[in-house]
């Protein structure tokens, strides 16, 4: 019998675990990424729950735990002076969880696709989906034409397939009123050891970098109004970084600033979350960010697409009819991301705090926990 042949738009971590499982199962897969490579920067991320078992039941459980990031964190002032020190990692809510640089695992996940099983077109994107009777029709930004049995956006927040398919972004997306970007940001010198992460906060607004072993990133965020900007526009980004923060005077906000103003990789993107009524239609279905983006603020962005993807690919192993398949996968999985979701307003508060009362109420929930 003739494998049946899927399109992926999207290589991040929904896209890549979709794509592991699915050639598991004998699909014949092909995924479509518009960067030119896999985009590996950013915080680092955290793989939870569900998503540890996905780890080892895919055979990446020892190469993750090996490129664990244990670290502590502090939040300095002004003028860069330690105000706590803690470690999330040894807090016994987080016992068990991996803490992991965003590279580290798309790299980890990206190796352990075969080679000879899996297709992956960088610098390529859809143009347009067209739904036949047995198939989907898909044709690329280049032109080519080509016909697939499904087709899954795998694509982020700004999903290509879900506009194309569902609507308009805007029907799906919830703004939380802040906007966040990363870049690397290697030649800041914190002072500190590699295995810290520094933290700065103003009303609205905060700083940090992350140090790893062959460089760091930063990250900064601040609170704003809904703009018009477009996620595309690299120059726009970085004139929204200048005008939000070019007048900053504190800690290493104009260094991190002038990293990223001077960054070929920079990534900026608005604080919101994805809610898509119905996560299918047709031959079609979403999976990740794409489908549920939950904002990093809940800390389970990765892992809530890792559980998805491998909820859809065993649910679509499992039912010979791919609607079956899809209703099973949304039945299964949809609950457990809103909930995550609903988590999102009190841990963003106390990332941008907006008053010198929660300001000063977000230090001292970290002075609680400060135990290294």
């Amino acid at each position: 019998m003739m494998k049946k042949q899927v399109l992926i738009s999207g290589a991040g971590f929904a896209g890549l675990t979709l794509a592991y499982w699915l050639n598991k199962f004998d699909f014949d897969v092909t995924v479509v990424e518009y960067a030119s490579g896999l985009r590996r920067g950013g915080s680092p991320i955290d793989i939870r729950g569900k998503a540890l078992d996905i780890v080892q039941e895919m055979g990446i459980g020892d190469q993750v735990k090996a490129k664990e990031f244990i670290h502590t964190d502090e939040i300095v002032n002004d003028q860069g002076e330690t105000l706590v020190r803690f470690s999330l990692n040894k807090q016994p809510e987080y016992l068990g969880d991996i803490e992991i640089h965003r590279g580290d695992l798309l790299d980890i996940i990206y190796d352990a696709l075969p080679k000879d099983g899996v297709k992956i077109l960088f610098n390529s994107s859809i143009a347009t989906l067209e739904e036949l009777d047995d198939a989907v029709k898909v044709v690329f930004e280049d032109g080519s034409i080509h016909s697939f049995d499904y087709v899954f956006g795998a694509d982020g927040t700004h999903s290509i397939v879900r506009r194309l398919v569902f609507g308009e972004e805007h029907q799906f997306t919830q703004f939380f009123g802040a906007y966040f970007a990363f870049a690397e940001t290697k030649d800041i010198d914190t002072g500190r050891t590699k295995d810290t992460g520094v933290m700065y906060r103003s009303l609205g607004k905060q700083a940090l970098i992350y140090q790893f072993l062959n460089g760091a990133n930063g990250v900064l965020m601040f609170r704003s109004p809904k703009l018009d900007w477009d996620y595309r526009n690299k120059e726009q980004h970085k004139q929204i970084l200048k005008d939000n923060f070019g007048n900053e005077k504190g800690w290493k906000v104009l260094e991190i600033l002038d990293a990223m103003l001077h960054s070929d990789s920079l990534f900026f993107d608005e604080v919101c979350q994805v809610h898509v009524p119905q996560w299918y239609k047709g031959r079609v279905a979403l999976v990740g960010d794409a489908a549920h983006a939950p904002s990093f603020f809940t800390g389970m962005g990765t892992s809530l697409a890792m559980i998805g993807a491998t909820c859809l690919a065993k649910s679509l192993a499992a039912h010979a009819d791919h609607q079956i398949a899809f209703a099973q996968y949304q039945e299964q999985h949809k609950p457990f991301a809103e909930e995550i979701q609903s988590r999102i307003i009190q841990n963003q508060k106390y990332q941008l705090p907006e008053t010198e009362e929660e300001l000063k109420a977000s230090i001292e929930r970290f002075q609680k926990i400060q135990n290294v």
